[in-house]
């Protein structure tokens, strides 16, 4: 876990020294900087393989140099491979076995290897670089492209100075509360989308991209329930298994809900020494799971901290989500994701996850919404409009978001996309051409709400789930694993009959069914809390002074195709407490904060 960076800019090495420091916390335990003819090559190393020093980077293999971010999970697998095959190496890292790997199947390595990297190789004979990004984007990878000018990095925050804002990514953002790939912030800086990989000819000075994964149309299988589980279990335990290898200290994430606990379930259960846990809790009871978590621990037996946090702990985490998101990202779960790492960094350099459970096994509440609401999608536009009007929405008591929007959506596929994004909803004018890139889920599958998981996949994981794991992991030097997110477990459920795993209102069955194998189901089957974030209430009390000042009309009217007007009815009707609008204040809050850090307010 890392960060890399290259560029055939001719910046003087302080410069490059100076922009790997912007992130450091990515790499605390080496800065390696490499200059090659008009090339240069940095990374930040948190070691988690092979400590010594061999394995620093930027490595050299041949006329073969690389800079990589991640972990190759089935590296042993590879290496024995490449013996046989007449190669020897002289570290016992991971880093050695892509490189060699690549020098003798070039792009075919990317089908071999499982794992979460972003990479560069670049190639002295041919005076070309060889770059990729993982399957899941799980990995970030950061490029600028104008006048045959390169520059490649973990994060934006050192490639934005002189860099002008990307308005329609503006409009992305306030939509989303993220900006999709691969676009960014900036203008001429773009994201490497997930499984594509990046040629660059600095001959020809040509830059081509080429995908090499992504989901297929589903084929479901045709099995019994009980060899489903058998299957995705054993999945699921080699997945954890090849997770554990470290030369670190290795714990996993333990909350009270399903994923978590699972993954934590087989990884002590197949570890050879005692796992360590980690779960947060709240001194208040209706959000508190850390109780739920200490009693999972007690029957799979693992060495387990809870660590009690009171909302000013989060609180205090504010200013510390720009530093870490160096581009505007409104996940407010963000903040607990910070905390949990900052805890957890005490004890651990390597943790487990349950991420990416809901978004394959049919888990997030968002999923039963749909079914609710899809008799609505059925009905006649023409009628449905006519039902949307407010005196009849109230009359009937049928005023809620989901409602108006299944009522005003003219398809199905309308309908799962306003899931992910507002559509305009505080833009002066809609903008909606980025979600040309995301287009794949209404052929890749004919069930709703595999179509809905497909979207989730492709869209929201990258963008949410993924970019705040990194940057809350990496904010603290830690590096987070997630089974989940293996892409063979990924495909495995996308072919499984979706009565597997969402039946009559049962969210994640198939899950649940192998979790019972560990621990209890009257244990698990409760209804899941989370630690939330109160952050409405913040902004009305204790943040509200602060936003009110960030929110001024100067900085409002800087925003490109933002409705001002409806944006101040918003925030007047949330802090006056007459509406709930959160998602929409925390979004301007943020984009502010960003304005200001990148001295573009």
């Amino acid at each position: 876990m890392c960060g890399i960076y290259f560029s055939n800019i001719p910046f003087e090495k302080d410069e490059v020294m100076a922009k790997l420091n912007s992130i450091s916390f990515r790499g605390p335990d080496f800065t390696g900087y490499k200059k090659i003819h008009n090339l240069t090559f940095g990374h930040l190393r948190l070691s988690i393989l092979d400590l010594d020093s061999r394995s620093n980077q930027p490595m050299e293999y041949e006329h073969l140099t690389i800079v990589f971010n991640g972990e190759i999970y089935n590296y042993l697998e590879i290496k024995k491979e490449l013996i046989q095959l007449g190669y020897k190496f002289k570290t016992e890292s991971d880093t050695e076995v892509l490189l060699i790997g690549y020098y003798h199947w070039d792009k075919a390595i990317l089908d071999k290897i499982n794992g979460m990297f972003a990479f560069s190789i670049y190639n002295s004979q041919t005076n070309r670089l060889f770059s990729a990004r993982d399957r899941i984007g799980v990995k970030p990878f950061y490029y600028y492209w104008k006048d045959n000018q390169l520059e490649i990095c973990s994060q934006i925050r050192p490639m934005l100075k002189g860099k002008e804002i990307n308005e329609d990514a503006i409009s992305m953002f306030l939509d989303c509360m993220f900006v999709p790939s691969p676009y960014t912030i900036a203008k001429d800086i773009f994201k490497l989308p997930p499984g594509n990989y990046m040629e660059v000819d600095f001959n020809s000075n040509q830059l081509t991209i080429h995908e090499y994964w992504n989901l297929k149309p589903a084929e479901i299988k045709s099995i019994s329930y009980d060899q489903a589980k058998k299957e995705l279990h054993d999945l699921l335990v080699d997945a954890v298994k090849i997770r554990l290898q470290s030369d670190v200290p290795i714990g996993s994430f333990l909350s009270g809900g399903i994923d978590s606990a699972l993954v934590s379930s087989i990884a002590a259960n197949v570890s050879s020494t005692q796992v360590n846990t980690f779960s947060i809790g709240s001194n208040d009871p209706k959000y508190d799971e850390s109780k739920i978590a200490e009693q999972y621990a007690k029957v799979i037996n693992s060495n387990h901290r809870t660590i009690i946090c009171s909302p000013d702990d989060i609180l205090h985490l504010v200013p510390k989500l720009t530093e870490v998101y160096d581009e505007p990202f409104a996940d407010t779960s963000a903040l607990p994701s910070l905390l949990l790492n900052k805890v957890t960094k005490q004890y651990v350099t390597v943790a487990l996850s349950g991420d990416g459970g809901d978004e394959s096994f049919i888990g997030y509440p968002y999923f039963d919404s749909l079914i609710r609401h899809k008799f609505i999608i059925d009905i006649p536009y023409p009628i449905r409009k006519a039902l949307a009007h407010p005196s009849l929405l109230k009359l009937f008591g049928l005023n809620s978001y989901r409602v108006r929007n299944a009522l005003n959506t003219n398809t199905r596929n309308d309908f799962i996309e306003n899931i992910f994004s507002r559509k305009g909803f505080l833009l002066k004018e809609k903008k909606q051409d980025w979600m040309k890139h995301y287009q794949g889920y209404k052929t890749w599958s004919n069930s709703f709400l595999q179509k809905a998981a497909d979207l989730n996949i492709k869209l929201w994981l990258e963008n949410d789930s993924n970019v705040k794991v990194d940057r809350a992991s990496m904010a603290y030097s830690v590096e987070v694993r997630s089974p989940f997110l293996d892409y063979r477990v990924v495909e495995y459920a996308r072919t499984l009959p979706m009565h597997y795993k969402y039946e009559k209102g049962r969210q994640k069955k198939i899950l649940r069914d192998i979790l019972k194998e560990y621990i209890p189901e009257e244990m698990f089957d409760v209804p899941k809390k989370g630690f939330a974030v109160p952050i409405g209430k913040w902004i009305r009390h204790e943040l509200k002074d602060e936003f009110m000042s960030a929110l001024n009309d100067d900085f409002l009217n800087k925003v490109p195709n933002l409705n001002v007007k409806k944006f101040k009815t918003i925030l007047e009707e949330h802090m006056s407490g007459k509406e709930m609008h959160t998602p929409n204040v925390w979004k301007l809050y943020v984009l502010s904060k960003w304005y200001k850090e990148f001295g573009f307010d």
